[in-house]
Parts: C-alpha cells; structure tokens; sequence
C-alpha cells in the first residue's frame, strides 16, 4: 500500500510526461474499440442493407449477381421477369406482400427505379426500419418522382424541380426521355444504403417513357373510364411486360421456403429465389479481407502505443536514477525500486484506458447520427461487451509487461552508479 501511495505521487510529480503517455493510450483504446465497433456493426448493417425481405426473385443468374443488380444498382441482369409470371407468384397462398422493380435507366449517373406504392410501405432496412419522408410524399401520377437523399443533396433537387430521365445506367446515357419529365414530389430520409442513390418513379412511367404513345393513350383511357382509388394504383403500376426482379415477403418461413423451391423449379421460365439474409452474409465473407485489415490496423494502433509509454518509461528512468539511488539510501530495497515501477506503468495503462473507454463512447455517440446517414453503419451505443472488455484487458496486461523491462532495469541499479554525476 505504501509502495502504491509513492508511486502515485510519483506520477503527480511527473505529471506532465505521464499525461502524455496517458493521453496517448486513451487515443489508442478509443480507436481500437471504436474500430471494433465499427468492425461488428458495419457487417450486420451490411447484413441488414435489405431488411424484412423474404425473398428477392429474377432472372436465374447467380446469387450475389442478382443481390448486386437489385439491390445495390451495381451491374444488370440479361433478362427479366415476365409481368405473368410476377402475377402468377405473387398469388400464391402465403404471400404477405410484394414489390416488382424495374431498372434500366438513370440521371445524372444515378439509378432510375420503377416500382410500386407498396415500396414505401413495405421496404425495411437497417433493423427493419421504414422509409420516411424529410419532405414530401409518394408518388400519385404517373409523371412524379420520389428522390433518395443523396440525389437530392448531390444535385441540389427540391421539390417541385422538373427531371428528365435518361436511357443507360450510369454515366452512359444513349438517349434522354425530354418529352416526360418528372416532377419532385419527394425527398427520402438518410438511409445509409442504395436508397439514397436512387430516383423512385411509378412502375408504369416506365412504360410511358419507352412506350410512347400507346401508353398516353392507355393511361388516359384508365383516366376516364375509373375515378376509384383502386384504379390510380393500377394507373401507377400499369402493365408492363417484364421487370427486373421483385421483392417478396410471407406471412410464415414455411412458404418462403417452399415457394423458393417452387421459384427455382418454375418451367415457364428460368428464374431464381434468393433469401437476401443468407446472400449478403455470403458476400460480406467474399469481403473478409476489409475485416482483417481493420483488425491489423487496430493491432498496430494499440502496439504503436505500448511502444511510446516504453519508450517515455525508459526515457524517465534514465532521468530518475539519482531519485531511485536516494530510495535505496533511505533503505529501500531492489524490489521495492521494481514494485514502484511496476505500479506507475499498471496505473498509467490503467487510466489510459479508463480516459479512452470515455472518449470512445463520446465518439460513437457524437458520429453515430452521421455513420448511420452518410456509411449505412447503424452503431450501437451499448455497455462494453465481454470481447471488448476482453481487449482492454489485453491491453492491461501488454501495458504491465512493458513497465516490467524499466522496472528490472531499476532493480539492478546500484546505489553507487546513481549517486555518482555522469560526465
């Protein structure tokens, strides 16, 4: 107890170099629990970049193919799905909801999406959370479009704004729709996922903006002959002859595994039942070398550390010889000396972690807002889990292991090498 009293006066007395060393270790136990926490939320928010969606079903290609065209926007797919075959799966018994979407074109580089209403209501991300509006509403005409947030922001769009849509995806654009522009009627909420890079227009716009004519035509026909709110919907969907892929939902996982099977068997065409749960988890390990990286780098950071409190350890010792020499003079003995520095490198990583605990989660509750709107990461602020306690007492234990090298360095010290004035 008394050698543990000393040592924190000790440290009092060397405050301003020990404060250094201390602040250096608190920065590399924020950074390597925040990294870990990143590390572990950026994958089930990557898990979760689709959620409370069954089954996604196109054209048979392959598993991630498909998860990257109709969810990601990134590549195509060489065929669709047939607006029959839609209609038929989509009526079987156990079938919650559904959501056909169709993709092809884009603006400005960023992706054009057809769908229905039934995206607004049944799409979830994240924890199963819903679309919302920070402005505006969904689509009611035909000629109306709902923006991602990144689209509005990137291309400075507010509502009301006038959009021209272009055939291509990407930055390719072969021919621009001039003759049917959009109108903004909505601006999406930060989702973190393709969401935000994606124009949403009605299903059946994009059958007016490549049918011409005949789809004026059938939609005014649908003008004048139905006023009923079950007729606008159709007037939104239209009847396209193929889509892209569609989402599916069930009311129990016995029907999503039976009618995936019956998908993947389906005769009148070649087409492919995914559940996205299971596909993202298989591309997220494809992916494994970002969390190996992002492991090395915690690593690194943690040992760069432990080498800067040794380094001002030994730097110190050096300039606390005379002070160790009158210790043992006032009957101090060699373990004592080792004991007493020991303790001040134990307290040092001590504090160093607890400083770095608060400042960890002073960082993860400041930046979780913008994690989850600008990289999709939804960060959990919760208590230290057993791994992340376990990594701080890793971290405790190299820190007690480091202060043992100036520590036996002071042991052998002798009373005579530092009473004596070095020239």
């Amino acid at each position: 107890m008394i050698i543990a009293k000393l040592a924190y006066k000790s440290l009092l007395n060397r405050r301003a170099s020990v404060l250094l060393t201390l602040f250096t270790i608190a920065i590399s136990v924020m950074l390597l629990l925040s990294i870990e926490r990143v590390r572990i939320d950026a994958k089930s928010s990557f898990s979760n970049t689709i959620s409370g969606t069954d089954l996604i079903v196109g054209a048979r290609t392959g598993d991630i193919q498909l998860l990257l065209s109709s969810v990601f926007r990134i590549g195509h797919t060489n065929n669709g799905v047939s607006w029959k075959s839609y209609q038929y799966i989509t009526s079987q018994r156990g079938v919650k909801w559904s959501i056909p979407i169709s993709l092809g074109d884009s603006h400005k580089g960023q992706a054009v999406l057809g769908t229905t209403l039934d995206y607004f209501s049944h799409y979830r991300f994240a924890k199963k959370q819903n679309l919302t509006f920070n402005k505006g509403h969904p689509f009611t005409a035909i000629n109306e479009v709902v923006l991602g947030s990144e689209v509005a922001n990137k291309l400075g769009y507010k509502l009301n704004d006038s959009i021209v849509i272009s055939h291509g995806m990407g930055n390719t654009s072969f021919h621009h729709h001039d003759d049917n522009p959009f109108k903004v009627v909505g601006i999406l909420n930060p989702t973190g996922t393709p969401v935000d890079k994606t124009l949403h227009i009605p299903l059946a716009a994009i059958d007016l903006i490549h049918g011409g004519k005949a789809s004026h035509e059938h939609e005014h026909e649908h003008e004048h002959e139905h006023e009923h709110e079950h007729d606008e919907h159709n007037n939104l969907v239209g009847h396209p002859k193929q889509i892209t892929a569609f989402l599916m939902g069930f009311n129990s996982p016995l029907y999503t595994l039976q009618i995936r099977r019956n998908i993947n068997q389906y005769k009148p065409e070649a087409l492919l039942g995914i559940m996205p749960t299971v596909t993202l988890k298989e591309l997220w390990e494809m992916l494994a070398i970002v969390e190996k990286i992002l492991l090395l780098f915690s690593a690194v950071v943690v040992l760069v550390s432990l080498l800067g409190m040794l380094t001002t350890l030994l730097a110190n010792l050096s300039q606390r010889r005379r002070e160790l020499a009158i210790l043992r003079s006032v009957g101090a003995r060699p373990w004592h000396l080792f004991t007493l520095i020991s303790i001040e490198s134990l307290l040092t990583t001590l504090l160093g972690c607890l400083v770095g605990s608060a400042l960890y989660y002073l960082v993860i509750f400041s930046a979780g807002g913008y994690l989850q709107s600008h990289a999709g990461i939804s960060v959990n602020l919760t208590m230290l889990s057993y791994y992340e306690l376990g990594l701080i007492g890793v971290i405790m234990a190299a820190g007690f292991v480091i202060g043992l090298i100036p520590a036996t360095r002071a042991y052998f010290y002798s009373l005579s090498d530092g009473m004596s004035i070095k020239a």
